[in-house]
Formats: structure tokens, C-alpha cells, sequence
């Protein structure tokens, strides 16, 4: 740490467990540019010490480390909006893509969570830490797709709650509860949290255009389906009732996009996005009508998105409830 670089600054919101300072011209550590325009710029910490304090700053894409869970150091990405009681605005986690660009993601965001009084929390899931889909899609649940489960200490899923205890008391939020977004690899993150963490305090959750889907099917082998997934039938009848939104761009339809998965299971769901998510929502319920269940989960098409999270974002800010 180097204290000479520290700024005061108003409107900072503080915590103990490291520091913001401002680095206004501070790009990630990936990026060989030392600088960047105005859209690229955040406030990032400089140290992680517990007992130093976390500064975050409203009206900027703020950075730090989290570290107080089981599994690595993880960088998360905050936007606070300006000018509002921060105690009472909503909080949504966003869930970056295959890309692990949260920067990307975050920036794409800002507009549409300042104009509805979000704050958006990005954790970053890096390749290297969570390699593949089964490092970060799928939860970390399991070391390879489907072989070699993990204690679930080291999930990628068991991080994303103490992120938002340690936010709350960032902002002093008054929030019992978040939702939580995903678009593309993020939305496949976003439907399996909802089977592996039937607990989690979480009031939405939103998936946008996901490239394929566990489904809510005992019969089929996962990482398609349920058999093997340690999912038992009271966290699957959970997860039915849950408030789930699928959110879909109807231009997301191209069979021969170079990230589509296109294994024999995941061409039964569908030949494209669009129809996969489709499918998702019919399959999810069948089951809760099998089990006489409230079903919780909707589609919301979004006319004229193809796979751009983007524009996905501002359908799924104005859906946030």
C-alpha cells in the first residue's frame, strides 16, 4: 500500500476491510492501457486488510477484494447510484458472461441502475480461479461437469450472500434481501443458484438469455437435468415456487452461434437460445403442475435483442421488484 495516492473524497460510503481510493484513471489488471476514457474509469481498492477501512463511492463503478469466505480472493464490482437514500435502494447482483468481463457488464448497467435507483454488485468469477463452465456456470459445485464434488464452502455459488452482507454494511442498507441477474453464462449461473441455494435471501431472480439449462428433470443426467445433481425433490419443489424471471431476446434465435453449446442434450432443448429458453419455462411448468405446485417462474420476451447484455439490462432494471 502506498498512502500517497489516498484522496478524501464526499459522498463515501465506509466499512471496515480495506479501502477505495482514486484511481480515476485505473484500469483492470488484464488491460495493458494505463489510460482509459471516462466509461472505463472506477475506484479501486488498494488493500484488503481487515482492519483498514472500504470506501465506496456513489455515482462511480467502485472496486475491491472480497475476501471473507472459503474460496479465492474475489474482485467485485459496485455501482451505487447518485443522489438517492442508498439505505433503501434495491440490490442486484449482475452475473458477468463467458467473457468474465464484469467491468464490461457493470458499465453496460450504470444508466439503466441509476435511472431506477439500483445498486448492482459484479462479482468476478476469473478463468483462472473457476476454469470453464464448471467452475463458474455450473456453481463450482463440481470439479468437472459432473464428477468430483466440492465442498460447497468453495462454490461459486457460497460467495455471493456474504458479498451482500458485506455491501449492506458497506452502504448501511436496510435490505433483507437482493436479486440476482445473469446474462448468457450468467444466466446459467443465475438458474442453478436457484436449485443449490434454496435458502439464499433473494428476492428475484433474473436469467437472460442463457445458452442452455439444467432443466427441472429427475430423469435426466445432469448437468442437464437433476439425476446426480445432489438436488433433493423438497429443493426442487422449492425452487418451482420461487419468483423467476426468464428474460429472452426474440432475435437470440441464431442456431449457429460460435458460443452455443450444441452436445445432443443440449440441441433437445432447442436450436437456439430463444427456443431453449422457451422450452425451459414449459419443462419448469409441467413440473410444478406434476407436483399440484404454485408455479413462480415467467417469460418476458424483449423484441428485437439478440445475445447482447446490453439491452437486456434495461428490460431487466425496470423489472426489478
Amino acid at each position: 500500500m502506498n498512502i500517497r495516492y489516498l484522496a478524501v473524497v464526499s459522498s463515501l460510503v465506509f466499512i471496515s476491510g480495506g479501502y477505495v481510493s482514486a484511481f480515476a484513471n485505473a484500469a483492470p489488471s488484464d488491460s495493458k492501457a494505463t489510460e482509459r476514457p471516462a466509461e472505463y474509469r472506477f475506484h479501486s481498492v488498494t488493500s484488503t486488510a481487515l482492519s483498514e477501512t472500504l470506501a465506496l463511492k456513489s455515482g462511480e463503478i467502485n472496486r475491491f477484494v472480497f475476501t471473507r469466505w472459503a474460496g479465492p480472493d474475489l474482485p467485485v464490482w459496485v455501482y451505487l447510484p447518485d443522489g438517492i437514500d442508498l439505505s433503501r435502494a434495491p440490490v442486484l447482483f449482475m452475473m458477468h458472461g463467458n467473457k468474465r468481463d464484469p467491468h464490461r457488464y457493470l458499465r453496460e448497467w450504470r444508466e439503466p441502475a441509476q435511472k431506477n435507483g439500483l445498486i448492482v454488485v459484479a462479482p468476478e468469477f476469473s478463468q483462472r480461479d473457476f476454469p470453464k463452465s464448471a467452475g463458474y456456470n455450473l456453481g463450482n459445485v463440481f470439479r468437472k461437469e459432473t464428477e468430483g464434488r466440492q465442498d460447497e464452502s468453495i462454490w461459486s455459488f457460497s460467495a455471493i450472500e456474504p458479498i451482500f452482507d458485506r455491501v449492506k454494511q458497506a452502504v448501511g442498507s436496510q435490505q433483507t434481501q437482493y436479486s440476482i441477474y445473469g446474462h448468457s453464462a450468467g444466466a446459467q449461473f443465475v438458474h442453478r443458484y436457484l436449485y443449490y441455494k434454496p435458502d439464499a435471501p433473494v428476492k428475484q431472480y433474473i436469467a437472460a438469455n442463457a445458452g442452455w439449462y439444467t432443466r427441472p428433470d429427475v430423469a435426466e443426467v445432469y448437468p442437464y437435468g437433476l439425476a446426480g445433481a445432489g438436488i433433493s425433490e423438497e429443493m426442487l419443489k422449492a425452487a418451482l415456487s420461487k419468483n423467476v424471471l426468464l428474460l429472452l431476446g426474440d432475435k437470440d434465435n441464431d442456431p449457429n452461434h460460435k458460443s452455443l453449446r450444441r452436445s445432443p442434450e443440449a440441441m433437445k432443448q432447442g436450436p437456439h437460445r430463444f427456443a431453449r429458453g422457451l422450452s425451459y419455462h414449459e419443462f419448469g411448468k409441467q413440473k410444478a403442475d406434476e407436483y399440484a405446485l404454485p408455479f413462480g417462474w415467467r417469460v418476458k420476451v424483449v423484441p428485437g435483442v439478440a445475445h447482447s447484455n446490453g439491452l437486456m439490462a434495461r428490460a431487466a432494471a425496470s423489472s426489478v421488484n
